[in-house]
């Protein structure tokens, strides 16, 4: 089987918007909520990649409806005369067609405009969500998978494992805040996941990531490798898996999900 067959690119998928409503909100954790939109609009939304993400339109302080934009020849376009919505980046974590559901999970840290949105949603709420754009599809017949994030890439995390078949072998590092940022996973896969615990350091100022991914004994075979967190600690990693390692670039995602004081960061 050929590189590009076991890793590619699906897409790009037609795009627009659609306007959602919450249906219900769960805490996973102290410190993760996850959101149940539905709706009649949600009908023929695609998602292919465990790692795809979604354009989230938010409504502006103190505005209930939101202007969802329109997709013009030049990009977004927004309805004249509103308040323009807070977009943001987020991972589908779960699409259930049949049910007409889609789950986005919000980190809830700090003040900025998508927790304080996410903080308080209730049923009734309604968003935008547009995309996603396409899909990085890959084969469940690598050897092994190594998976790597911080709180941001558990929805991508989560996902990917729930999708893993019977007989797959992952390796997971996730850096959370403590124990209670943990969660279970249901898969038929063998996984191995090593909770690492900031315990009060800043988010993006430690080195546990790398340090837990120095230290594997990197196994036998072929691997997709996946790291998500904040720019600069996946910059060190990737620069450790291609440089140190020699990871085959076609067979690894090492992407920046957030970066230190900038606000709605993304690699893409």
């Amino acid at each position: 089987m050929s590189l590009s067959e076991r890793v590619f690119r699906r897409g790009p998928f037609p795009v627009k918007f659609r306007l959602l409503e919450v249906q219900r909100v769960t805490r996973i954790t102290p410190r993760m909520a996850r959101v149940t939109l539905g709706g009649a609009e949600l009908e023929g939304f695609q998602s292919d990649g465990a790692d795809d993400h979604v354009k989230v339109a938010l409504p502006v302080d103190g505005e209930r409806e939101i202007a969802v934009p329109t997709i013009g020849p030049g990009g977004l376009v927004f309805p004249e005369g509103k308040p323009r919505p807070v977009l943001r980046d987020y991972t589908p974590r779960r699409h259930d067609a049949a049910a007409g559901e889609l789950d986005l999970d919000f980190v809830i840290h700090g003040d900025g405009p998508a927790t304080s949105w996410a903080a308080q949603a209730k049923p009734g709420d309604r968003i935008g969500v547009g995309g996603p754009r396409g899909s990085l599809v890959v084969a469940k017949d690598f050897d092994w998978y190594l998976l790597a994030g911080d709180e941001t890439a558990l929805p991508a995390i989560g996902r990917r494992l729930e999708e893993l078949p019977a007989g797959s072998r992952a390796i997971v590092f996730v850096e959370v805040e403590d124990e209670g940022e943990e969660q279970r996973f249901v898969t038929q896969a063998d996984v191995q996941v090593t909770w690492l615990h900031r315990r009060g350091a800043e988010a993006g100022t430690t080195e546990l990531l790398e340090k837990a991914i120095r230290a594997l004994s990197w196994p036998s075979g072929d691997g997709f490798v996946w790291v998500a967190a904040e720019s600069g600690t996946v910059r060190t990693i990737r620069d450790h898996l291609r440089d140190e390692r020699g990871v085959n670039k076609d067979w690894m995602r090492a992407v920046g999900y957030w970066k230190r004081g900038v606000s709605d960061h993304h690699d893409g």
